[in-house]
């Protein structure tokens, strides 16, 4: 009898560790008679591998208040001093005038951008960065760091412009 007892006991156990603990891994080839896994179709790729902050767009002029500006020939240097000490104190923590930092430079934007544009992104930046495409692409460019609404007025957004246009 116990040599009975110990053959069920050991055929259990054995019945046990064959059945169970053993993980198959799955493989990535195909086997024959299998179908290849689905796979995602691939994203398009843009027409060109230009950045947008170095994108030429001289017709959009951006969501927000502005809708028209001309400016005169002259730089009112007076207006761009002002403009100046804004930039200073709103604006360098993250645009530095002539190198990529946190944002984009502001030295040579006029022939990438309209004055509206412009205005509108300091004046405007979270409708900007939701709705407008250049402003949403700009915003991936960087790092996804959206611009500061530093709650400029009119006024401080124009003498700024003035001075971006000193640079």
């Amino acid at each position: 009898m116990k040599n009975i007892m110990r053959s069920l006991t050991a055929i259990a156990i054995l019945t046990l560790i064959s059945c169970g603990g053993k993980e198959e891994k799955k493989k990535d080839g195909i086997q024959i008679g299998q179908k290849p896994p689905a796979t995602e179709t691939p994203k398009e790729e843009p027409a060109s591998n230009e950045k947008p902050s170095e994108m030429v767009d001289l017709t959009n002029k951006g969501i927000g208040p502005i809708k028209s500006l001309e400016l005169p020939a002259e730089i009112d240097q007076a207006m761009a001093a002002k403009g100046m000490e804004v930039y200073k104190t709103k604006c360098m923590a993250c645009h530095k005038p002539d190198k990529k930092f946190i944002g984009p430079a502001p030295t040579g934007i006029f022939e990438r951008r309209t004055p509206e544009w412009i205005m509108n992104m300091i004046l405007n930046p979270e409708d900007m960065t939701q709705n407008d495409p250049l402003a949403k692409a700009l915003l991936v460019e960087f790092n996804g760091s959206p611009m500061a609404n530093q709650n400029l007025t009119e006024e401080e957004a124009r003498q700024v412009l003035e001075y971006f246009r000193t640079l």
